[in-house]
């Protein structure tokens, strides 16, 4: 058979695993060991760099649904998940699942249902017809969530949030830590009058703020309760809280330092510090809270921030249920924090001394 011949492959067009047997000169078996993982042991390495290279000059890939067939998966994935579209996050999310899926052969088939607890349901249902190896439940915002009926029927992992009945794995930020560094970042530079603007009643507010009153109550610090302004997470939210705390007050009677519960509030800090002429961060320093993209370090000045980790979230989220998935084994109901990095900018320094 001349060389031309040998690189044919059958009729259909596709290369088969029969063509890279031909072509490699060893068994339709040993093809198959080579590409189910089981050739160490059974094959010399030498051949099983020969049907290596006999499959990459014919173009030969497994058929994922054969493989499939015969090991019960799919090499598949589904995320569901509230607002893909309208969240500044999700892509990070996103992102670090689908990547960290890609480095072990599997696929992630996303669905948005726009938090319609419906649309949940039946997207759940729908990937199980579909026979996903797994399912994440993302959200976009940290909350107790309502788990989709036949995510216990799976191998299944939150990220980004909590079950309100405490039966599944969940991966989040470490928010409390979270708080405990932003307040370390103004310590750091000798700050001791500080406030807190923003955030509401929901989790990351509550967590941030103990995080922060705990690095600050190490030092012996007691935040007024006039300088916690639970004003909300917009730019107006934080414009509305920093105009009551800064607006008239003398120099040596107002914060040198605030906390902003994200950078949406921490930009109207500082459009109401530019409006009544404190500069940042000379007599005031500014942390914010979320490193959201095209936004904190276009801000003037560029804004210090404490990351959310919504990449290493869907890294942790997609590497724990991969690993329920190779063992079978069912992971923990078990809460992991994924620690919320510092992006220092030009927002903080050092206490004013005048």
């Amino acid at each position: 058979m001349s060389g031309t011949e040998e690189k044919q492959p059958t009729r259909s067009g596709r290369p088969t695993s029969r063509d890279v047997a031909r072509l490699a000169g060893v068994s339709h078996t040993a093809v198959s060991f080579v590409f189910n993982g089981r050739a160490d042991g059974n094959l010399s390495p030498a051949t099983q760099e020969r049907i290596r290279q006999a499959a990459a000059r014919l173009g030969y890939r497994p058929d994922p649904v054969a493989r499939g067939l015969r090991s019960r998966r799919t090499a598949v994935i589904g995320l569901v998940t509230d607002e893909i579209a309208s969240s500044p996050f999700a892509g990070r999310l996103l992102r670090g699942a689908m990547e960290t899926a890609w480095d072990s052969e599997h696929l992630v088939l996303t669905v948005d249902s726009g938090g319609d607890p419906a649309k949940e349901d039946a997207a759940v249902a729908e990937l199980l017809d579909r026979r996903v190896d797994g399912i994440i439940y993302a959200a976009m915002s940290l909350r107790r969530v309502r788990v989709p009926e036949g995510l216990h029927r799976t191998h299944s992992v939150l990220a980004n949030c909590l079950p309100e009945d405490d039966s599944l794995p969940a991966v989040i930020p470490a928010e409390r830590a979270g708080g405990r560094t932003a307040a370390r970042l103004l310590l750091e530079e000798g700050h001791r009058r500080v406030a807190m603007i923003g955030g509401q009643d929901d989790i990351a507010s509550v967590e941030r703020l103990r995080g922060f009153r705990d690095a600050l109550r190490a030092e012996g610090i007691t935040v007024p309760k006039d300088w916690v302004l639970r004003t909300g997470g917009e730019i107006s939210s934080g414009y509305e809280g920093a105009t009551r705390i800064l607006d008239g007050a003398p120099a040596d009677r107002r914060p040198t330092g605030v906390f902003c519960y994200n950078d949406r509030v921490a930009a109207g800090v500082l459009h109401a510090a530019t409006r009544l002429g404190i500069d940042v961060p000379a007599d005031l320093s500014v942390v914010g809270y979320d490193d959201q993209e095209h936004m904190a370090a276009y801000l003037n000045p560029p804004l210090t921030t404490v990351a959310l980790p919504h990449r290493a979230m869907g890294e942790a989220a997609a590497r724990l249920l991969l690993d329920s998935i190779d063992t079978g084994r069912t992971p923990a109901a078990t809460t992991r924090r994924i620690a919320c990095p510092v992006i220092s900018r030009a927002s903080v320094g050092p206490v004013p001394t005048r």
